[in-house]
């Protein structure tokens, strides 16, 4: 019978080809020529309603047969390859896990976060607490409840950034100040640092819209300008060794009365004088005083009762004079060869 022939056919066929297969890809490529829906041995199972009745049986069971052994032989076919491609890849992705691994690269502390540490370090020996505060903050706090009401003519010293009429990037972190005193009123004694980021309308060499300030407040009973004195100098000394001379020179703050500016002699001609120091051997550091009796009563104090003081100093101020960098800008470029010396 010519269909009989045509299946003894296809299986002889199929498997000579079967047996040549090199891979996975050209066993899928036969499986679908012989078994796939319009393979060939489909097509003939197709063309059995032509035959006479009589011989479809025997036709039947033979395409079943010759289905079964393909079936069979394709599986063990593919798992001969299966396996010589696992080999193959083995052998050629082989590892040697006996060489030294690879080394990750090192990080490095920026160092506004070395001098930020060494900061608050030297502040919580003396007794600081640290504190914190929103970034986004209201005009109320950033000027009002620190003694500059809407038309003080000291707004002026600080270009801000207003997100509306009434909020705004705060331009100093003196507002977790007022924050810390209305959490605790009227609880003594408050001895904070409120270190963080801060913003204004400033970009050149030394300066940056967004920098960083540590600000420091004390509020007990007779708290006076001497202990503010002996703190600084405490402070100062220990950050820039026992050798550096300090100065207090009168000043204007609208939160603060007396107000000071604090000067260090020059860490870069020790005093002598130089460009950096302008020829005068002394360098600002930061600006302080005793907090104003309207602060003290905007946050629920009575000024004839408490007294306090309040400083302020900025980061890269001090990391630029702790580290001899000359441009403010270089701490936020992320340039690796800058990153990398400290």
């Amino acid at each position: 019978m010519e269909t009989l022939e045509a299946l003894k056919s296809l299986k002889e066929r199929a498997l000579r080809e079967l047996a040549q297969v090199k891979d996975l890809e050209g066993w899928e490529g036969l499986r679908i020529k012989y078994l796939g829906k319009k393979g060939e041995l489909t097509q003939v199972l197709r063309g059995m309603g032509k035959l006479p009745p009589e011989e479809r049986p025997r036709v039947g069971q033979l395409a079943n047969k010759v289905r079964e052994e393909l079936e069979e032989a394709l599986r063990r076919t593919r798992e001969t390859l299966a396996r010589e491609e696992k080999e193959r890849r083995l052998r050629e992705e082989k590892l040697d896990v006996t060489l030294p691994g690879r080394p990750l690269p090192r990080g490095y502390y920026h160092p506004i976060h070395l001098v930020l540490e060494e900061i608050k370090n030297i502040f919580i020996g003396l007794g600081f607490a640290v504190a914190e505060g929103p970034e986004v903050e209201t005009d109320y706090y950033n000027f009002t409840a620190l003694n500059l009401p809407p038309e003080h003519p000291a707004r002026d010293m600080q270009d801000s950034f207003y997100i509306t009429s009434t909020v705004l990037l705060r331009t100093h972190t003196s507002p977790v100040q007022i924050r810390v005193m209305e959490a605790m009123r009227p609880r003594l004694p408050i001895r904070i640092i409120a270190p963080g980021k801060v913003y204004r309308r400033d970009d050149d060499a030394t300066h940056s819209p967004m920098f960083h300030q540590v600000e420091g407040l004390v509020v007990d009973k007779r708290v006076t300008f001497g202990d503010l004195k002996g703190t600084l100098m405490t402070f100062l000394r220990q950050m820039f060794g026992q050798d550096v001379g300090v100065r207090f020179r009168p000043s204007y703050f609208p939160f603060t009365e007396p107000s000071a500016e604090v000067d260090i002699s020059c860490v870069i001609c020790q005093g002598e004088g130089c460009r950096v120091c302008k020829q005068s051997g002394w360098l600002e550091i930061l600006g302080s005083g005793l907090v104003h009796p309207k602060v003290l009563e905007m946050a629920g104090y009575n000024p004839e009762e408490v007294s306090g003081f309040a400083f302020g100093l900025g980061v890269e101020r001090v990391a630029m004079l702790k580290y001899g960098i000359d441009d403010l800008r270089l701490f936020f470029e992320n340039d690796l060869r800058f990153l990398r010396q400290f």
